[in-house]
């Protein structure tokens, strides 16, 4: 696995002075964007070879948020690669070894001016050593609300160039900056401490100016989020579950 080390910073952290659930997935993030600048396809490759790769799911189980100061153990191995899909598992350890997050994910190679995937290229594969898929539960990355499942209204966002990542659309973790607050919003008891999986579904690209509406639903055990474009197509789909 590669890995790499790092102290939970203040700015990191959340009233409870714990990781916030963003900071983990901009973790893991970086876990696999430094793998690939180590290996020599990073970000500059592939803005030079108009490619670009976009995450379509995220599971994430966490056993316990890191605290502040916490020295942490962030890591990440490929599994597998096929036609234009890359799959990589995730984990975030204590310095005692305790495996405090584990991790799922599913991404896709575009090429980046014609926005369409793209077949990996053999000189790209070919730097990553891939591993065996960890022991751990795999949800399906489909996520579906019962057909009588009860939706309300949890506030519209609009992209900013702030929230713009290197592909130049919607940066897949203020996705989950929006959907924690729209579930603080609709439910003033919702605490991010009690949030052990979080699952997150890209379905389309979100570009600068456009506005999402989000609306919320809460079932036992459960906050599902969709955000929907002003064409009525839902861009992405979050649940948190205890």
């Amino acid at each position: 696995m590669y890995t790499f080390d790092s102290r939970v910073r203040y700015s990191e952290c959340d009233s409870d002075s714990k990781l916030t659930l963003t900071g983990i997935v901009n973790y893991l993030q970086d876990c696999s964007v430094a793998q690939s600048d180590d290996l020599g396809v990073g970000i500059d490759y592939l803005v030079g070879h108009h490619y670009g790769w976009v995450v379509n799911y995220w599971q994430i189980d966490i056993a316990r948020r890191p605290r502040l100061s916490e020295t942490i153990t962030v890591g990440t191995s490929p599994y597998k690669m096929a036609g234009f899909f890359g799959m990589r598992n995730f984990a975030i350890d204590a310095a005692d070894g305790e495996r405090l997050v584990t991790a799922n994910s599913v991404w896709t190679l575009m090429d980046i001016e014609h926005y369409v995937p793209t077949k990996l290229p053999e000189d790209m594969a070919s730097r990553y050593e891939l591993f065996p898929k960890f022991d751990m539960e795999y949800t399906n990355r489909k996520i579906r609300l019962t057909e009588d499942a009860e939706r309300e209204p949890a506030g519209n966002v609009t992209v900013t160039p702030f929230d713009l990542d290197s592909n130049h659309h919607l940066n897949n973790s203020r996705y989950i900056d929006w959907a924690l607050s729209a579930m603080k919003a609709v439910d003033s008891g919702f605490d991010e401490n009690n949030i052990k999986r979080l699952r997150v579904e890209y379905r389309h690209q979100v570009l600068l100016g456009q506005t999402l509406e989000l609306t919320c639903c809460r079932e036992e055990g459960a906050y599902t989020i969709e955000m929907t474009n002003e064409e009525g197509d839902v861009c992405c789909v979050l649940q948190a579950c205890s």
